[in-house]
């Protein structure tokens, strides 16, 4: 395979690269820091060196694309698989690598755009084009919708892909049409699609399977025993994995404890803080919903705490829920601080109760 395409790898491998030629050419723009990668909510949260973004990243994915071509290539019935699904594997990492690394460089030159809208078009595109994709697909052991049903009947197999290919392609739209919502709406929509689009081919092939099955058109499909615990610990730890991010991602709280001398945060999945009143030489109670970035720290669609960065305050620390309606802006030995409580009412609550204690 590697031989039969070898003018598209070297093509491919130069596409991939060319992230390094654009940084060396906006370098002297580059940040000596930049942001290179970003939360759930569109935020950065991981800084990384110029010369890492601008040299390491494209590397890496050049790396990926050549694994991905050599087990495809290794697979034996890929021999005569169609050519639209093996040039999908070599053009799709190219093109989401320079995607993902221009949407880097402009955003730490300084343009302004959502990034999380421009990232879901693209995961909606790449969808949509895969799915158109997917009904070429011959069976192999390396490209495709690879579950039992579908390895045990081509027909399976066909019809399988068939279905995938229509409903990734029109999942793939909505997600980029999706791009128009509210930005909390579209990350809902977004999680739901993809979900949808994984798990809805594979409830299909099984339907269909045990369909041909009462028929008597398929024998029941034979699973060894090692395949039957492989797919069970990787469903236990797909499980796992989702219950875990969907704990992160939407529990959680603040808890104000106010003592004798210091005001204690005990938040959860981040570190707990002492706040002395005596170190506290301002504070005001805001309402709007405050502005800023995450250089570091803990972010979800319920918390947002740690290093924080807007032009107003510059570096500051912040405890507070997900996009507050009011908020507190403190200076704490010179340094701003931002915190909330769940509701406006109870920001409030918390705003009078500190004023009281800490009399800037």
């Amino acid at each position: 395979m590697i031989r039969k395409h070898k003018t598209q790898l070297f093509l491919a491998s130069l596409v991939t690269l060319l992230p390094i030629a654009l940084g060396l050419i906006f370098w002297d723009r580059l940040p000596p820091q930049m942001a290179t990668h970003y939360g759930l909510n569109g935020q950065a949260d991981g800084w990384s060196s110029r010369g890492f973004a601008v040299f390491f990243m494209p590397l890496l994915s050049l790396l990926t694309l050549w694994l991905c071509v050599w087990a495809t290539s290794k697979d034996p019935k890929n021999k005569d698989q169609h050519h639209k699904p093996i040039t999908m594997v070599i053009w799709i990492i190219p093109v989401m690598s320079n995607v993902i690394c221009c949407i880097m460089y402009a955003l730490s030159m300084g343009w302004e755009f959502s990034m999380m809208g421009v990232m879901q078009a693209a995961m909606g595109l790449m969808f949509a084009v895969i799915g158109n994709y997917l009904p070429k697909c011959r069976p192999n052991y390396t490209i495709g919708i690879r579950i039992p049903w579908t390895f045990s009947d081509e027909e399976n197999w066909e019809a399988t892909h068939r279905f995938g290919g229509r409903i990734w392609f029109w999942g793939g739209l909505l997600l980029i049409l999706a791009v128009w919502l509210p930005e909390e709406l579209a990350s809902w929509v977004m999680a739901a699609t993809v979900l949808i689009l994984c798990f809805l081919p594979i409830g299909y092939s099984y339907r269909f399977y045990r369909k041909k099955l009462r028929e008597g058109a398929v024998k029941k499909a034979v699973i060894p025993k090692s395949q039957r615990r492989c797919w069970r610990f990787s469903f236990l730890i797909l499980t796992m994995t989702l219950l875990l991010c969907a704990l992160l991602l939407f529990t959680g709280k603040l808890d104000y404890h106010f003592g004798a001398d210091a005001l204690t945060i005990q938040a959860s999945y981040y570190e707990d803080v002492t706040i002395p009143y005596n170190a506290i030489t301002s504070l005001e109670y805001r309402e709007g919903t405050p502005e800023g970035h995450r250089v570091w720290g803990y972010g979800s669609f319920r918390l947002e705490m740690g290093l924080f960065e807007n032009q107003q305050l510059g570096r500051h620390t912040r405890y507070t829920y997900y996009q507050p309606d009011a908020y507190l802006l403190l200076t704490v030995n010179g340094s701003p601080w931002i915190l909330s409580a769940q509701t406006p009412a109870q920001t409030q609550q918390l705003y009078q109760e500190l004023s009281s204690r800490a009399a800037p």
